[in-house]
């Protein structure tokens, strides 16, 4: 299934949507925390030069001047790396943004393990459970490139905060393109031995070992949830109720993320739930595919981990 996957850089699309919607919309800025062009935003730079903001490496700064910019009616995004603007800059994300239920959207780029050679201080494995947290704030992680320009058209047409995580690997294109909307989930495979509920870009190896197993004759219903704040709560307990089993997939610590998003929603069914995502310690250096390799993040080891589970 792989060899006819086209593959594009998650950045790139990412600049190349917010660019073309702002053609349309005078509201729409950008900020950068000196990761303006690493964020795929040198093409908005180039032909909307009043409507950039470059502020050096200040992510809590350029966060109160976002916050700013939406109190006068513009639809801020501000993108950079995904460790730095939800660990390093969880107070003012908390405190500008989330508590004034400000309009503005921070996009975390090379978020997990992406940015696997520069080691765990540039690693975002607590993001979605630390965003989730916060009252009135989406949490949106796109499974492929079409979904992350439909997700940027989505998160610019809500109004109040939005946190999306983008990667940094190049990533295929899965499904087709449709309109995203907030807090829907997407039916991928269906099946009985169990439900399978993956989001972010890990979604791609998590289908082929879905596809692995079917073909072993272990059917698994597939769930694609680029929302992990809020869930798609009817669709998981829907499927749930059917399978009587449920797994969660993400490059997050298992922990706090979408694990216990998809716990909550189930918690009064009495339906077992494993989570598959990284261990709750600190993660090594390597490179990426040695990384998801070693953390069973990969196709071939989602494949043997699910058919443990499910066997």
């Amino acid at each position: 299934m792989s060899a006819v996957r086209e593959f594009v850089d998650p950045r790139k699309t990412l600049g190349q949507a917010i660019t073309a919607i702002a053609e349309h919309d005078e509201r729409i800025v950008v900020l950068s925390a000196d990761s303006g062009n690493s964020s795929g935003f040198g093409p908005f730079k180039e032909r909307y030069p009043d409507r950039y903001f470059e502020f050096g490496i200040q992510e809590h700064g350029t966060t109160g001047v976002a916050s700013g910019l939406a109190t006068t009616g513009r639809i801020p995004v501000f993108a950079a790396i995904a460790a730095f603007v939800t660990c390093r800059n969880f107070e003012a994300f908390r405190n500008d943004i989330a508590y004034m239920g400000q309009n503005v959207k921070v996009v975390g780029r090379n978020g997990g393990m992406t940015y696997s050679d520069l080691g765990p201080t540039h690693y975002s494995l607590e993001d979605y459970a630390i965003m989730r947290m916060l009252p009135g704030v989406v949490v949106l992680s796109p499974q492929d490139a079409g979904e992350i320009r439909a997700a940027s058209r989505a998160m610019l047409a809500h109004d109040g905060p939005v946190y999306m995580r983008i990667g940094g690997p190049l990533i295929p294109d899965l499904f087709p393109e449709e309109p995203f909307t907030i807090g829907r989930g997407q039916l991928i495979r269906h099946g009985d031995r169990a439900t399978v509920i993956s989001t972010g870009p890990v979604t791609a190896a998590t289908i082929d070992a879905v596809d692995s197993l079917r073909a072993s004759g272990v059917a698994a219903e597939l769930i694609g949830m680029p929302t992990v704040e809020p869930v798609d709560r009817d669709l998981i307990r829907d499927s749930a109720l059917r399978t009587r089993r449920v797994i969660t997939v993400e490059e997050h610590y298992v922990r706090g993320g979408l694990s216990a998003a998809t716990a909550e929603a189930i918690a009064d069914l009495g339906i077992p739930l494993n989570a598959i995502g990284l261990p709750h310690q600190h993660i090594t250096t390597g490179t990426y595919p040695g990384l998801t390799e070693r953390y069973g993040l990969d196709a071939d080891a989602l494949t043997r981990r699910l058919g443990e589970l499910l066997s």
